[in-house]
């Protein structure tokens, strides 16, 4: 099958034939439609995600949509010809899902929402199985939250608006000028952060208690400020970028709490991979009720133009998440 390998951090991704995978027990093997880029994929590339442990040479590429082919021994939620979504690879020893087959743990996959495009659902397992672990999972939102998201309009942020509005709490999120319209079309009370500083949002939005919860997509000075924002006692500050060191003193002053998200683990441990694939179905589920809408770039690339797909995300031009069309 056709693939691209990366062999070398830091070096261009070459086009290789390479065998076609079976699916051992407990897989599905996937025909790949669909290949979703992160700004992890391109630090992948680069050698600077020593926390994804990638095994060289290798197919990179973390999230996919497809179609199931086949299914190995012990696999009864899939049959061949079920359409799916999943991050299932492109860390560890994992094939990634830039090739046109990968057979995959079935665990990590979920069946894709008929409303959505293959495009549209490999834009969505990373930032939204990040999203879920957040708030759902360690916050447990639910209606009567205020839920601050920083990075509204990205990512990670634009999926946590989504799903803290299907939960039923009051969302507000940050942004730049040019991203505090997508904030407030997807139902968000936008936070212009260059125009404001985290204790004049705090006292206008919340009375000066702070929020519920205060969800970091960003790291660094931004989590910091997140510690001073959260509500006293009862607040939770969580972060899916929460490298480096910092004070939780202004947290513990509050009294409130603190949760990290690690998205990759169940694939590099092997632990936890089935609620992978259970907080894909309920994302579907969502998706299906028109509550979760992924923002897709329009440009369509290829694995042969493979580099001007990361080179959107590096620098910033893409307007909503890369997707790579594997096979048409």
């Amino acid at each position: 099958m056709h693939a691209l390998m990366l062999r070398e951090f830091g070096a261009a991704l070459e086009p290789a034939e390479i065998a076609m995978p079976e699916a051992g027990p407990g897989q599905a093997l996937v025909r790949i439609h669909a290949s979703g880029v992160n700004p992890l994929d391109t630090k992948i590339r680069v050698g600077k995600a020593a926390h994804a442990e990638r095994v060289l040479p290798a197919v990179p590429g973390l999230d996919l949509a497809g179609t199931v082919e086949a299914v190995g021994a012990g696999v009864e939620r899939f049959v061949p010809g079920d359409e799916v979504f999943g991050l299932t690879g492109g860390v560890g020893d994992l094939q990634g899902s830039l090739a046109e087959y990968a057979a995959v743990d079935a665990d990590l996959l979920a069946h894709k929402p008929r409303v959505l495009t293959m495009r549209e659902a490999a834009a969505l397992p990373l930032v939204t199985i990040t999203a879920w672990e957040g708030l759902v999972d360690r916050a447990g939102v639910r209606a009567g939250h205020k839920v601050l998201v920083h990075g509204g309009a990205g990512g990670i942020g634009h999926v946590a608006v989504q799903i803290a509005l299907a939960h039923g709490a009051e969302v507000f999120a940050t942004g730049g000028p040019r991203s505090l319209r997508t904030i407030k079309d997807m139902g968000a009370v936008p936070i212009d952060y260059t125009a404001t500083d985290p204790p004049a949002y705090v006292a206008e939005h919340t009375g000066g208690e702070g929020f519920d919860i205060v969800f970091d997509t960003v790291g660094g000075a931004t989590l910091d400020a997140s510690f001073t924002a959260a509500r006293y006692y009862t607040g939770h500050v969580v972060s899916a970028l929460g490298w480096g060191t910092h004070s939780i003193a202004p947290l513990s002053f509050r009294g409130a709490t603190y949760s990290g998200v690690f998205t990759l683990l169940p694939m590099l441990t092997g632990r936890g991979r089935a609620h992978h694939g259970e907080i894909l179905e309920q994302a579907a589920a969502l998706a299906e009720s028109g509550r979760l809408s992924p923002r897709v770039d329009p440009g369509h690339f290829t694995l042969e133009s493979v580099v001007d797909a990361y080179q959107a995300v590096e620098n910033g031009t893409a307007q909503g998440k890369v997707v790579i069309d594997v096979i048409a």
